[in-house]
């Protein structure tokens, strides 16, 4: 219990940090804006490259692994649409956008740190071959769900192109292909960009928490919340752990991955489609804020040392 508190505390006490900075009015925020838009587009790239060039990827993907999370996601988006729909009375765009929020996990701000507090290198690989296709598949299935035939297909495979999470995964895999390595200087240059990543991002996350409240539909969000932080992993880690078959540590990613708070990818959904904007915010600080005891729930069960 006690490596667990060493886990989560520091995890959870930078947001806590990020927040009472805010609170404060020690910093604005522009100042968690700018923090976001440099983890997204600068730090987490430069810890993406710096881990998948370096790390051992195995030849055979474990097929399980990304069954075992996807049909955890596809479960709890489906209760979450069904029962925003049914029991609150939302419109269709609110309840794919309820669904989306159910299962979007928070990665970059969140799931990053805490996966690699827990598993460090060992568990690098499966976190980042992950986001790889977790973004883009969460994207493509909630815009063609709430756009229909009418879906911009060609827009959404632009939006994808350029994220700087796809491109880092890209161009690392491209360094790996072709066996070649950075110059010192650069490469030193990029690992430290690499660790800015889990701090920088856990203290705009603290940031973000002030700005968006737990504004209107809290009962839809405390919904909303339990999908996403109690059935979510506990669906994946039934499959990972007894129906499919995967590394432990891949299994242990895959729970803590799904354990994860509701993503601010969420918000930014609900706001294209204006949409579900004030339960998307509700949902992301209520889930983050109950995140500090169902995660500490979950590495005690997962075992973590």
């Amino acid at each position: 219990m006690l490596h667990v508190l060493t886990i989560v505390l520091p995890v959870f006490g930078l947001i806590v940090l990020g927040f009472a900075a805010r609170l404060s009015g020690l910093v604005t925020d522009r100042a968690g804006e700018g923090l976001s838009e440099f983890v997204f587009a600068i730090a987490v790239p430069a810890l993406i490259f710096k881990t998948l060039t370096a790390a051992a990827i195995p030849a055979v993907q474990p097929w399980g692994y990304w069954l075992a999370y996807f049909s955890g996601v596809a479960i709890v988006w489906t209760i979450g649409t069904v029962v925003a729909r049914r029991w609150f009375g939302v419109d269709p765009a609110g309840g794919v956008v309820a669904g989306f929020c159910s299962a979007q996990a928070n990665t970059v701000f969140v799931g990053v740190p805490l996966i690699l507090e827990a598993y460090g290198r060992e568990g690098a690989v499966p976190l980042f071959l992950l986001i790889a296709i977790h973004l883009p598949i969460m994207v493509t299935v909630g815009s063609i769900l709430t756009e229909g035939r009418g879906a911009n297909l060609p827009r959404l495979a632009r939006q994808l192109a350029t994220n700087p999470l796809l491109v880092a995964i890209v161009v690392s895999v491209a360094v790996r292909l072709a066996d070649a390595a950075l110059p010192g200087p650069l490469q030193a240059m990029v690992d430290l960009l690499g660790s800015a990543a889990s701090p920088c991002a856990l203290f705009a996350m603290g940031i973000a928490l002030k700005r968006y409240g737990f504004g209107r539909q809290i009962e839809l969000a405390g919904v909303v919340t339990a999908l996403k932080l109690i059935l979510h992993p506990a669906l994946v880690y039934l499959f990972a752990m007894h129906v499919f078959s995967m590394p432990p540590v891949w299994a242990g990613v895959a729970v803590l991955f799904a354990t994860a708070p509701c993503g601010l990818n969420a918000y930014l959904f609900a706001e294209r489609y204006k949409s579900g904007v004030a339960l998307t915010a509700s949902a992301i600080s209520l889930s983050t804020i109950a995140s500090v005891v169902t995660t500490t729930v979950w590495l005690t069960i997962l075992g973590v040392r």
